[in-house]
């Protein structure tokens, strides 16, 4: 079975759902040595065995699939009701919106194909599995990761079997993984919070959020068995990140990150834009109803080049995104 010790740089270049996470990412981020993830939500199980099979295929190096794990059930007339309120500005970009819907990614589907095609690694974002799904991957010879976002997930994450826990501070950019969608995620910074996770677990550490130069990382190598990046690697040659939301990150009319709920009803952290503005406020926090909803939208606006509606993804540490490989960008970085 795989273990963090194997990796030749500690450092996992983040699952980031929505197409950044390609396989061409994954590959490159095995051969210079870290440990590279496929996004699996929102995608189907045929796709995502595609995509691990051609990773397998290019790289004998261990990599990993990400799962979202479901929630409590989507209240469809607040969903219903944010849709309205998204009307005009689809009648403007000329698309029809969906009526929301119950949707759990097809968890227990995507378990079962990985338990019959295993991978070297998996981890779960918005929650963790029970203990009977975990051993189910450690008899099929997978590492298992959870991401916590504090203490209490952290010791039901441990509870649960897991190998390893990603702790994710609020610096970070993308979806928060906070278990429940409806609560107010922890706004314990990452330093403060991997002190408080370690004195609740002796499980191996993954820092994640924030991170976003050599020093920071260096930091926190000190304490943890890697670290994990996500905006670091977005704007890498090999990431299949959309070109609306490159220019975006270096663009100077984007001046901080803001967190939201309004492109998906859970809390993630974005460049702020005048989607965020407008429509933040009336966001519900109904995951995955919201993300259906605005998925139109959004790839309205990413086509025409309109960074103002797109969901530009970015932690806190968004201005030191190199624009390189990610060969040279771990170089950089370490």
């Amino acid at each position: 079975m795989f273990s963090l010790n194997e990796l030749r740089r500690p450092v996992i270049a983040a699952p980031m759902a929505g197409g950044v996470s390609v396989p061409e990412l994954v590959i490159a981020a095995a051969d210079a040595g870290g440990l590279g993830f496929l996004a699996a939500g929102y995608k189907s199980v045929d796709d995502v065995l595609a995509q691990a099979h051609r990773v397998r295929m290019a790289s004998g190096d261990p990599f990993g699939v990400n799962l979202f794990m479901p929630g409590a059930s989507a209240n469809l007339d607040a969903a219903s009701a944010y849709r309205g309120r998204l009307a005009g500005l689809a009648v403007e970009l000329g698309v029809e919106l969906p009526e929301p819907y119950e949707d759990d990614d097809a968890f227990d589907a995507k378990c079962a194909a990985l338990w019959d095609a295993p991978v070297p690694v998996v981890s779960f974002t918005f929650g963790c599995p029970g203990a009977d799904v975990i051993r189910r991957f450690r008899q099929a010879g997978t590492f298992t990761i959870a991401t916590v976002t504090s203490v209490d997930e952290a010791a039901q994450a441990t509870a649960s079997g897991v190998d390893a826990l990603v702790v994710q501070g609020p610096e970070a950019g993308g979806h928060r993984g906070t278990v429940d969608a409806h609560a107010t995620p922890p706004t314990q910074p990452l330093d403060a919070l991997l002190l408080a996770v370690r004195a609740a677990t002796d499980l191996p550490l993954i820092a994640a959020g924030g991170l976003g130069t050599a020093s920071a990382i260096a930091e926190a190598l000190r304490t943890v068995a890697a670290v994990q990046l996500g905006t670091a690697f977005v704007d890498a040659d090999e990431a299949g990140t959309s070109p609306v939301h490159r220019r975006a990150l270096h663009d100077p009319r984007f001046i901080e990150t803001a967190l939201t709920r309004a492109f998906s009803g859970r809390v993630a952290r974005a460049l702020r834009n005048d989607f965020i503005d407008a429509y933040g406020p009336d966001a519900p926090p109904e995951y995955p109803a919201l993300n259906q909803l605005t998925g139109p939208l959004r790839k309205a606006a990413a086509q025409s080049g309109d960074a103002e509606i797109v969901a530009l993804w970015a932690g806190t540490s968004w201005r030191t995104t190199q624009t390189a490989s990610v060969a040279t960008i771990l170089d950089n970085l370490l």
